[in-house]
């Protein structure tokens, strides 16, 4: 095969895919990485879900709602599950997920402690890869919990890298890869490798389960009956289930390798163990940890039955060698002729081959191997935290006919009032274990680093928050299982319509997903206008909006003197909104002139917004001393501004467009309405900059946008500024002036107090797993980057600004893009010592041959040092820097 013929060996799949011929994602990396500890599986009576389902409940409990295990697979509906358990003979349990600390056992909140990486994927699932690497001395669970809750708010977290169980590099490497021969038949292949110095023993015990979706007394979609697992001939596993049908999985039996025995259970609850009370079976979920880690021989059915089961292989490997298992899952009626040999092997090499021309075709060809890496593996990550997600929050409120009544109190607790919600879908993450759910304003970002990768799972994603088993009956959307009736930054919109651009040319884009999400956001529009505007003002509040911890105080809660906050964040989230719906109403009116109508509202009502935000009451929320963006507190109908510099006040230049007089010649009514209001309307107009041709423009162009270009100046200044918001890493969310001038208030008796904080936060707010009070966050970085560039096609060279301020140095704001595009690129890529920012001080990511090759994606950074925080695996918006770094190496290669 060709090179072509590799690149659209994909394309193909994710074709058929879509057109329904064959079903290519039928299987996927669906599997969580936790289950325990979610908002889904908490029954109990104050909605303490940490507690009330800990990790030491997971081996032994079964799921309501989900399933979980290690870099595993599952189909869709997540009825039939393979994953790898683990144990190193030092262990007090077998390593069947991955582990990590509660939200009130770290000192900054839950954090998983492993190391693992997603290093390939394709978007059809044809070829997966990931790595896991497990000690050979116990793994420290006790350590990690006891050092971390020992530590303050004011230290860093505490790691497994650094409680030593890598020394020696006495650990196992375990290379899980997947490649599909059909969209029902996938090869298996793990990879161990012993790093140590000397010989080491691992038990492996690769496993097929089924989903328990049988005691809870429930009838209907997603309730089978019981389905089992047996071996007829005692060396396959045959999977029979009355929905997906008969699957086999077989291991290929080999001379240099140990014969495995076949070990089969219950996915049931040990009753005993946890409660006290007798089990209903003698095999219950937990019974490969009895037989394996206690030696208990009775713990597994001799009948070799039940609902989970393993090859049980237990290998010795001498210093630095390594082995290889083989497996295949299969349906039935797509059983291959020869299921392992030369075939097996080549297949893998065809199906890596492919995926190195699906990525070649969507990068720069220059691009250094370095950033190729990065891409390839911020892109895996972003395909494996594709999860099955279910939460039907009616049934679950109710609670189960065979189970014990959930507390009375659930009736008017959390989620209460989303009864409509049914969730049962493949849903982008941020990240399988952190984060096992979605978060509306977090999938808007990963539908635009979806769009280059599989631009019709882009879409789905979108389609299926505006669907009315997601939206609630009011208008809004569903922020997050935690609570869903929160209010994230509104920008559903802007990723309808980047997805809507970037997927396909001018002339041959999808009009018809733009038009479907178009009529269900202005539902959601009008949502936000009457609940967030209830004075119609047209000044917007909306509590935290995805913005943590930024505020004096939670600005999700009502103040105890009854002052109201007016938010700068809140009111720019809104006319950015605007602006976004007026520019997808004109995009349709092309093609039917009955959105002029509509267009024209948005117009109207941007600039009401923009008016307010400047003007109203004198300068809205603008300070003319400071020039700056302010949330303004009002207090017995005075407004006093808060004067903190943060991203509250940056978000105000996001809200940027420009309407082309070409492009409306063609809709004259909107035309007719724009002149009118032009005309009749200066007070208004006046927030509206005009240009006439000359220099870069041939045409006329109006921009749209909240500063005028002094006020945009002003601002910019500040934004540039290495002793405020420009850190060699990109924008910090606060400025680092607060680092030696902390911004104190006193309100109703009470000192509030807010400075600059670089890394994990020092405030208890929302947890204290997020910190906006200082870090560099992709989000607002990618949308800065993309106003500063749609400003300078307004604007073109007749703007400059020095960047960095002070240094004398002028740019255009393309360049400035580009500049801010290239800091954020530090992140990830080797300076000119070899460091790379994102692994902070740990040596083995700059040194090891076996680590530094390995990136992991956080969910900020700090704004010092470039260091990774947060969630390590938030390959959702973090996944944003491969379409930066492709971005940059096309405008670099255009302009040389």
């Amino acid at each position: 095969m060709d090179e072509e013929t590799f690149a659209q060996a994909e394309e193909l799949r994710l074709r058929e895919a879509t057109s329904h011929e064959r079903n290519w994602e039928r299987w996927g990396p669906y599997l969580a990485e936790r289950q325990w500890g979610t908002v889904r599986e908490d029954y109990s009576p104050d909605g303490t879900c940490w507690d009330y389902f800990p990790h030491d409940h997971a081996r032994s409990r079964v799921y309501r709602w989900g399933e979980d295990g290690l870099l595993g697979i599952c189909d869709r509906e997540c009825r039939l599950c393979f994953a790898v358990a683990l144990w190193n003979g030092q262990d007090p349990i077998l390593k069947e997920r991955l582990f990590g600390l509660t939200n009130a056992e770290g000192n900054h909140g839950e954090d998983v402690k492993e190391c693992y990486f997603y290093l390939d994927a394709v978007p059809s699932s044809a070829y997966l890869r990931a790595l896991y690497k497990y000690p050979q001395r116990a793994y420290p669970y006790a350590r990690l919990v006891e050092e971390n809750r020992r530590r303050s708010r004011a230290e860093p977290e505490y790691e497994l890298l650094d409680t030593g169980v890598f020394d020696e590099d006495r650990y196992f490497d375990l290379t899980v890869e997947y490649a599909k021969a059909s969209p029902n038949d996938m090869l298996i292949r793990l990879t161990v490798a012993n790093r140590g110095p000397a010989t080491a023993t691992l038990h492996l015990l690769p496993t097929l389960w089924f989903r328990n979706t049988w005691i809870w007394g429930q009838h209907g979609e997603d309730y089978w009956p019981k389905p089992r697992l047996s071996t007829p001939d005692g060396r396959a596993l045959l999977a029979e289930h009355a929905s997906l049908g008969r699957f086999w999985l077989l291991a290929e039996q080999r001379s240099d390798l140990p014969a495995p025995r076949l070990l089969f259970t219950e996915n049931e609850t040990n009753f005993q163990r946890l409660f006290g009370v007798s089990n209903a079976t003698p095999y219950v979920k937990d019974a490969f940890h009895a037989y394996v880690v206690e030696g208990r021989q009775e713990a597994v059915n001799p009948a070799q039955e039940g609902t989970k089961a393993a090859f049980y292989y237990v290998l010795t490997l001498p210093a630095t060698q390594e082995c290889r298992l083989h497996l295949r899952l299969f349906a039935e009626n797509e059983t291959p002729a020869a299921p392992f040999g030369e075939h097996f092997s080549a297949l893998f090499v065809q199906r890596r081959q492919e995926a190195d021309a699906f990525y070649a075709a969507r990068m720069p060809p220059a691009l250094p191997e370095q950033a190729q890496r990065v891409i390839r593996q911020a892109n895996a990550g972003l395909l494996w935290n594709r999860q099955f997600y279910n939460y039907d929050v009616a049934t679950w409120l109710k609670g189960d006919p065979t189970q014990p009544p959930p507390p009375s109190s659930r009736l008017c607790g959390r989620n209460h009032d989303w009864k409509h919600l049914f969730n049962r879908d493949i849903l982008s993450v941020p990240d399988k274990w952190e984060y096992p759910w979605y978060a509306a304003w977090d999938l808007a970002f990963h539908a635009v680093a979806f769009a280059s990768l599989d631009p019709d799972f882009a879409k789905q994603q979108l389609i299926l928050l505006l669907r009315e088993w997601y939206m609630h009956p009011n208008g809004q959307l569903p922020a997050y299982e935690f609570a869903f009736s929160d209010a994230n930054p509104p920008v559903h919109a802007w990723a309808c319509w980047r997805v809507y651009k970037m997927t396909a040319a001018r002339g041959s884009r999808d009009l018809q997903f733009l038009a479907r999400t178009f009529h269900k956001l202005l539902i959601n529009f009008t949502w936000w206008v009457n609940r967030k505007d209830v004075a119609g003002r047209h000044l917007f509040s909306g509590g935290f909006l995805g913005l943590d911890n930024i505020g004096l105080f939670d600005r999700s809660r009502s103040l105890p003197g009854g002052e109201q906050l007016e938010q700068a964040d809140g009111t720019a989230w809104m006319a950015f909104y605007c602006l976004t719906m007026l520019a997808i109403a004109l995009e349709l009116a092309h093609e039917d002139h009955a959105y002029e109508d509509v267009a024209s509202k948005f117009f109207e009502h941007f600039i009401a917004i923009v008016d307010a935000m400047n003007a109203l009451g004198g300068n809205g929320m603008w300070d003319e001393e400071d020039g700056f963006y302010y949330d303004q507190l009002l207090i017995d109908g005075r407004s006093f501004p808060l004067r903190v510099r943060s991203a509250v006040g940056i978000i105000p230049l996001l809200a940027v467009d420009i309407l082309d007089d070409e492009r409306l010649a063609a809709l004259p009514g909107f035309t007719k309405r724009l002149r009118w209001f032009l005309e009749n309307r200066p007070d208004l107009a006046r927030h509206i900059s005009y240009l006439q041709g000359g220099g870069q423009h041939s045409e006329a162009h109006r921009l749209l946008a909240i500063p005028s270009r002094e006020r945009l100046l002003r601002v910019l200044r500040y934004l540039l500024d290495e002793d405020e918001f420009l850190s060699p890493y990109g924008i910090r969310s606060l400025s680092r002036y607060y680092r030696d001038h902390p911004y104190t208030i006193v309100l109703d008796g009470q000192q509030l107090s807010i400075d600059y904080e670089p890394a994990e936060s020092r405030s208890g707010l929302f947890g204290g797993n997020s910190n906006w009070r200082g870090p560099i966050w992709f989000p607002l970085n990618y949308l800065l980057i993309e106003a500063l560039e749609r400003y300078h096609r307004f604007y073109g060279s007749s703007l400059l600004v020095e960047c960095p301020t002070g240094s004398g140095k002028q740019l255009t704001l393309a360049q400035v893009a580009q500049e801010l595009t290239r800091r954020l690129s530090r992140l990830f890529l080797p300076d000119e010592r070899g460091k790379v920012a994102w692994c902070g001080e740990q040596q083995r990511f700059l040194t090891d041959p076996h680590w530094r090759d390995l990136i992991l994606f956080y969910e900020y950074f700090d704004g010092e040092t470039g260091r990774g925080l947060g969630a390590s695996h938030q390959t959702g918006w973090t996944a944003l820097i491969a379409r930066l770094l492709t971005d940059l190496a096309s405008e670099t290669a255009a302009a040389s």
